[in-house]
């Protein structure tokens, strides 16, 4: 077993997941943030190999054709993919990494890592939810009609998740998140492939 954790994270857009998993990355200790390849073009602030690895089409298809990636979807037109080769690395080498993903992606990866945690981040509503993609000011109403529209179908899928947190208030949201990588942290197979040494009387005669 891989001594680190893979933690995936989805969320439709709008509930706060980006939000959530940059403080978490930022308050607990060995926890990286996979990231992904896609297509889309950068929204202000976002800087290449930071948030995503933005590249062009085709250069996306040719990845992907090498087997390149251990998940990829198409979602809103663009494509997104994530490393297989980085992150089973990354985790051969005792650390924890979250990918944040959409339902299509998680299912992917949960057949190329069953021992994956699922984390699935809810709105308290979707009037809320209407209300927050608005407030980013980055989208016109027919491109929100749209996200709403594609988040009651993302939010269909919450029961294939281990746990679930609703994003009310967004330091409640935060406790909850750390409190699930700590309990994922403290089943047995992963504490036996953390610490081996604590273990090696389980294996005696």
């Amino acid at each position: 077993m891989l001594s680190g954790t893979l933690f995936i994270v989805a969320a439709p857009s709008g509930a706060g997941k980006t939000t959530l998993v940059g403080r978490l990355l930022t308050d607990v200790a060995n926890v990286q943030h996979s990231i992904s390849f896609t297509t889309r073009a950068p929204r202000t602030g976002e800087v290449d190999g930071r948030e995503y690895h933005f590249i062009d089409v085709q250069r996306f298809l040719a990845m992907r054709e090498r087997g390149e990636f251990a998940e990829w979807a198409e979602v809103h037109g663009n494509f997104y993919g994530t490393s297989r080769v980085w992150l089973d690395q990354r985790m051969q080498e005792g650390c924890d990494m979250v990918l944040e993903i959409d339902w299509q992606g998680a299912q992917q990866m949960r057949r190329q890592f069953p021992e994956a945690v699922g984390i699935f981040i809810l709105p308290p509503s979707i009037a809320e939810l209407e209300n927050r993609l608005r407030r980013r000011g980055a989208d016109s109403e027919d491109v929100i009609a749209r996200r709403v529209a594609a988040a009651l179908g993302e939010m269909r899928h919450v029961g294939e998740f281990d746990f679930v947190i609703i994003n009310n208030d967004l330091d409640v949201a935060l406790g909850e998140l750390k409190a699930a990588v700590c309990a994922s942290r403290l089943r047995f197979p992963r504490q036996r492939a953390r610490h081996p040494d604590v273990f090696r009387f389980l294996d005696q005669d």
